[in-house]
């Protein structure tokens, strides 16, 4: 692990400070946690957009199979 040094507002830190997680765990527990949390959904928020981008309703089927959207069957079950 790094160490680092990160500024917060006094109220943050007041507000973070008394939550009994952080008194039992330690803020770098805690900070680290919330990081991570932080890049998940991040992650997750990107890959939703490149999912609606290559499959929106605009995309279509591309040029090459232009046309033909309407041509799939579907078996009955």
């Amino acid at each position: 692990m790094k160490a680092i040094q990160v500024v917060f507002d006094e109220d943050l830190l007041e507000e973070l400070d008394s939550r009994p997680e952080v008194r039992e765990r330690g803020r770098s527990a805690v900070l680290r946690e919330a990081a991570a949390a932080y890049l998940k959904r991040r992650r997750e928020s990107e890959i939703a957009e490149q999912y609606a981008r290559a499959y929106g309703a605009e995309s279509g089927l591309g040029a090459d199979l232009e046309g033909w959207e309407e041509e799939g069957v579907w078996p009955d079950e």
